[in-house]
């Protein structure tokens, strides 16, 4: 771990709810800093566990005055079988008998890490969604706190932190100082995580979502609508990399879903597969996903659709790594590998290059730090002339976040681009902002389509009103459901988005 790294554990206030004997036994311990949990079960050895070994601490089995001790010193357990101590991250889980009593508990170390998050603070900044993988206790909530607070803190974002078992931010009602000037919202039951992940956006305003543990349908969809209304969302999920999500029902649409596609015999020849095939469904929820290998080293995919697209197709992936040195220093051990050209032909990005049908005309467009596949989906449904090119001397065009343009000293290098070059900024890598910025620097009206749907919103909020009762819209892409929640806020109604894509649709609610 780097040297500017600091760790507040407060295990003096773990100690405190153990049992006398037990407690001094482990104030002495030459390892003491390093103890991850205490194990008390019912009838067997006590053990203290460290990174790589346990010992047995106490001369007797645990008794259940030691477990009843325990939990009266503590908070109350909620639906997970999870309770903290006031002010502190450690965490104490329970298991319980037939009948409801506490016969073993965990009592698990929890430690604010403040200077993890400088190997991926440019992500970060750029306003970029950002899906976090990682084995159990390799450090996603413990990165998550620390992005929540350099938001708030040192970018003075709106942060508002969906904590289910207070594990972000401490137990108590008064959060941890870890999460800086963040706020947090607790989440009295996990069932009900969704609901208070919509409710965060709808009545607090925040800029920036950060949740940990996605793990239902449910969850799946709040951070789909959550995105879709231009809200940058940190999370983690249940998943050690991307091949877990891919094979996961459950979570799968957070990165765009996966669908069978039957192809005609010509196209299927022309790709050399089987007739059906399995391409990305929609745009993904988030987009970069990093698998955190240890809290030093991290596999980061900067285009999540770009990346599920080549997995579909059964190509390797090669994503970029990142190491932290030692000495701090940040090293990239591995560049990310550039996409095949024949990614273009097909699949979810083909429909791009069949409004273009003489490229040698179409204006060339650099992209700078947004996510390709939002600015190739901006191209299609605006049906722009233009094409996406790597070669920033050809750029006619750029299209840009704002965070990259104003790069510190010291951050990557922006390609050059020529002075002749027409520059988009825009203020966040959501697609609502991708596909405005383009649509004005091409001088384009609103579409039909847009027209009939904000006309099918505005009267469908009017019966709401009057009939107190839900309504749902017809099925609409995600920029013309951003504007129809929009609507919906100015009418203070309630909405949401339901379905999946192509049929994803916004219901409103009085």
């Amino acid at each position: 771990m780097a040297p500017s790294t600091e760790i507040i554990a407060n295990i003096e206030e773990l100690l405190a709810v153990l049992p006398t004997g037990l407690r001094l036994q482990l104030k002495q311990h030459e390892l003491l800093d390093d103890l991850l949990e205490v194990v008390i079960d019912l009838g067997r050895p006590i053990e203290a566990r460290f990174p790589d070994t346990f010992e047995i601490i106490g001369d007797a089995p645990g008794t259940q005055e030691d477990l009843d001790l325990v939990v009266s010193r503590i908070g109350e357990f909620g639906d997970d079988n999870r309770a903290g101590i006031e002010r502190t991250l450690h965490r104490i889980s329970a298991i319980r008998n037939r009948t409801g009593r506490v016969i073993g508990l965990t009592l698990r170390i929890g430690r604010a890490v403040y200077g993890t998050i400088d190997i991926i603070r440019d992500i970060v900044e750029s306003g970029s969604s950002i899906l976090l993988l990682g084995r159990p206790g390799v450090g996603k909530t413990t990165m998550l706190r620390e992005v929540a607070r350099v938001l708030a803190d040192d970018l003075t974002r709106r942060v508002i932190v969906v904590d289910t078992s207070n594990e972000i931010a401490g137990d108590g009602d008064i959060p941890h100082p870890a999460i800086g000037r963040a706020r947090r919202m607790q989440v009295r039951t996990p069932s009900l995580q969704h609901a208070v992940m919509i409710e965060a956006v709808e009545n607090h305003m925040p800029e920036v979502i950060v949740i940990d543990e996605i793990g239902t349908q449910e969850d799946a969809f709040a951070a789909r609508t959550i995105a879709e209304r231009g809200v940058q969302l940190i999370g983690t999920a249940h998943g050690n990399n991307l091949d877990n999500l891919l094979s996961n029902p459950t979570l799968c649409d957070l990165i765009g879903g996966i669908q069978a596609v039957t192809l005609s015999d010509e196209e299927a020849a022309r790709r050399g597969t089987q007739k059906t095939v399995l391409e990305r469904k929609a745009p993904p929820t988030f987009d970069v996903l990093i698998e955190i290998l240890d809290l030093d080293r991290l596999a980061i995919h900067g285009d999540v659709a770009r990346t599920v697209d080549r997995r579909l197709l059964g190509d390797e992936l090669r994503p970029e790594i990142r190491r932290r040195a030692t000495n701090g220093t940040i090293h990239v051990e591995q560049a990310a590998a550039e996409p095949p050209p024949e990614l273009e032909a097909h699949g979810p990005l083909a429909g791009l290059f069949s409004i273009v049908s003489d490229t040698s005309r179409a204006s060339k467009l650099l992209v700078l730090g947004l996510s390709r596949s939002k600015v190739e989906k901006a191209l299609r449904e605006l049906r722009l002339p233009c094409v996406i090119t790597e070669r920033p001397k050809d750029a006619d065009l750029v299209i840009a976040l704002k965070a990259t343009r104003r790069r510190t000293k010291g951050g990557p290098e922006e390609p050059p681009t020529p002075p002749t070059a027409r520059l988009v900024e825009v203020r966040s890598n959501t697609y609502g902002q991708i596909y405005e910025g383009l649509r004005e620097a091409f001088d384009v009206g609103m579409t039909a389509r847009e027209e009939f749907a904000m006309q099918e919103a505005e009267q469908a909020l009017k019966r709401v009103i009057q009939g107190h009762q839900p309504v749902e819209l017809t099925p609409q892409n995600a920029y013309i459901r951003r504007l129809q929640h929009e609507l919906a806020a100015k009418y203070d109604i309630r909405s949401y988005s339901v379905g999946h894509d192509p049929r994803r649709r916004v219901r409103f609610a009085p």
